[in-house]
């Protein structure tokens, strides 16, 4: 396998176990919630960090994006129960991407492009690194913000929370 994606897939696998615990937490009645009327509700958030892996690996499958199609509002879920279930697809999706990725298809452009207009190319595999998995950890981070504001006690993501501490 290549030895970067290897890399990727045991932190993926690493930052997956974490984003269980938060959407664990999240509270099956308050998914409409949102903090501000610019912000996502808390069910479309969870949904998005649930999907955000195997939504950009799919994505970067192909040779390039182009965001003037895109949807950017991410779907409201049905239940929380279904979270963890979108989560496991969603990893198992990147899994698989990584696992098949070359030397030659890691490093082969991938375009980003809002209709004729460039955006950004990079290597394929600096989409994972940036879209897949930096995005992912900044939205969980707001997810935490969330759950914060809602009085759910925050899971452990890094060492410890305010909530959990793992040395104790």
């Amino acid at each position: 396998m290549y030895a970067p994606a290897q890399a990727l897939i045991a932190e993926l696998e690493a930052e997956a176990a974490a984003t269980r615990r938060v959407l664990e937490r999240v509270p099956a009645d308050r998914l409409e919630w949102r903090p501000h009327p610019k912000s996502m509700t808390l069910g479309q958030l969870a949904h998005h960090v649930a999907t955000i892996p195997g939504r950009v690996t799919s994505m970067a499958r192909g040779d390039g994006f182009d965001a003037s199609t895109a949807k950017f509002l991410p779907d409201q879920p049905e239940s929380a129960a279904s979270l963890l279930p979108d989560l496991e697809a969603s990893v198992a999706g990147a899994r698989q991407f990584l696992s098949e990725l070359t030397e030659d298809t890691a490093g082969a452009p991938w375009h980003m492009r809002k209709g004729d207009q460039p955006v950004f190319t990079v290597p394929r595999i600096g989409v994972v690194r940036t879209v897949a998995l930096n995005h992912w950890y900044h939205h969980r981070g707001q997810l935490l913000v969330y759950l914060r504001l809602l009085d759910v006690p925050v899971p452990v993501v890094y060492g410890r929370s305010a909530d959990e501490n793992p040395f104790a």
